[in-house]
């Protein structure tokens, strides 16, 4: 056999180990079973955590940081990347992540987007004519109207005054006057990352399905979602078009609304964006294996989450796919039918969450060996079973 090459590229396994992390404890195990294996290593993403870093890391790039106005009104240090000379590359959650405050009510209520926008900014300001923000991992619910309010524009009550930051705001929205929006936008291309076609409102939308995650309690979701109706109402008015309606609006707590209303942006899916800008389909040449994976894989992975991008990818080489995963569901049957071939669970045995993170060292390396040596055994059986039918055609013969 020729040397193998193995392409790795799975997603982090949040709260444990980030993408590059997880495809280096992967290789480990790859080079205990085929020490000369080829392994090609790439960080992905998909729209969330992690976005930023693997386009840097894949593409060559740099990164930048800015103090901004975190969820809650604090001063956080945000953090984006920038390849060639005008493209920036930001996560919302550097400055309104739900990791930066604590999931209650109140919390839920004040969070705001104003610091997206002042990340923005300064990535115009550094030479940015392209802005890719990636909408995961999100603490608020605002939709998106501190990040306009960053931009110039004025979120008013019925007494013309200026409402409070947070979802809370929304409650008292009257109109929206853009008169005063900045122009440093005209002419540059906003394009947000999402896995998520949540539109803005409804029983599907960014409050009642993503706002008890961040707090707000979910017998009250109903109510908040009607002060985002209002919003929506008032925003589609202002600017002349259904944008609470587009797949992804909800993202973010509404944030994708409001890039659409007052960026002009487009909402595409985040692993497919993430993996064109890489170019890891070009990588894919000449790869007798693609390893992918995530934290957890489920009936919902097949819908957008960055395994299946990567396995759509290699099915157009005819590659095998091997996903590892920390946890998996009893049913996958929608993810086999995406293009994964073996899904490999990096537990052992009996295992809680929190074991499974401790001694990820050990056991990912133990997944990479069984998902090479998956693939020597079916090369082994495909070889075999050549063998049989061409001595069946010679003894026909």
């Amino acid at each position: 056999m020729d040397k193998l090459s193995v392409l790795i590229a799975s997603d982090s396994f949040k709260g444990s180990v980030s993408s590059l992390g997880i495809a280096d404890l992967l290789e480990q195990g790859i080079h205990r079973v085929v020490p000369d294996c080829e392994v090609r290593k790439f960080a992905i993403a998909d729209g969330g955590e992690g976005t930023v870093e693997a386009i840097v890391s894949g593409v060559g790039g740099e990164m930048r940081e800015v103090e901004v106005s975190g969820p809650l009104g604090d001063t956080v240090c945000a953090h984006y990347g920038f390849i060639g000379e005008d493209t920036a590359i930001l996560e919302m959650a550097e400055a309104s992540g739900i990791t930066l405050i604590e999931q209650n009510s109140d919390n839920a209520l004040r969070a705001s987007t104003w610091g997206v926008g002042q990340v923005m900014l300064d990535a115009i300001d550094h030479g940015a004519k392209r802005i890719y923000i990636g909408l995961g991992g999100s603490a608020t619910s605002d939709g998106g109207a501190g990040m306009a309010k960053a931009l110039g524009i004025r979120f008013l009550n019925a007494d013309g005054e200026d409402i409070p930051c947070g979802l809370v705001g929304l409650g008292e929205l009257a109109s929206i006057d853009c008169s005063q929006m900045t122009d440093k936008l005209d002419g540059v291309e906003v394009v947000a990352l999402t896995d998520v076609t949540s539109p803005l409102t409804g029983p599907d939308g960014a409050v009642c399905v993503f706002g008890p995650q961040k707090g707000i309690p979910a017998d009250q979701t109903t109510h908040f979602d009607a002060w985002m109706a209002r919003y929506a109402e008032i925003m589609n008015a202002t600017v002349g078009r259904a944008v609470d309606a587009v797949p992804g609006s909800g993202a973010a707590g509404g944030l994708g609304a409001a890039l659409v209303a007052f960026c002009g942006a487009r909402i595409q899916r985040g692993i497919e964006t993430l993996l064109d800008l890489i170019g890891l389909e070009d990588a894919m040449d000449g790869v007798d294996l693609v390893i992918t994976g995530e934290g957890r894989m489920d009936s919902q992975s097949a819908f957008g989450k960055a395994p299946i991008g990567v396995a759509k990818r290699a099915k157009r080489h005819g590659i095998p796919v091997v996903a590892v995963v920390g946890g998996r569901a009893d049913d996958l049957g929608t993810v086999y039918d995406e293009g994964i071939d073996l899904v490999l669970s990096i537990a052992t045995g009996p295992i809680t969450l929190a074991e499974s993170i401790a001694h990820a060292d050990t056991l990912v390396p133990i997944a990479g060996e069984n998902a090479i040596r998956a693939l020597l055994l079916g090369s082994k059986l495909r070889a075999e079973h050549e063998s049989q039918e061409a001595s069946a055609i010679f003894s026909a013969a």
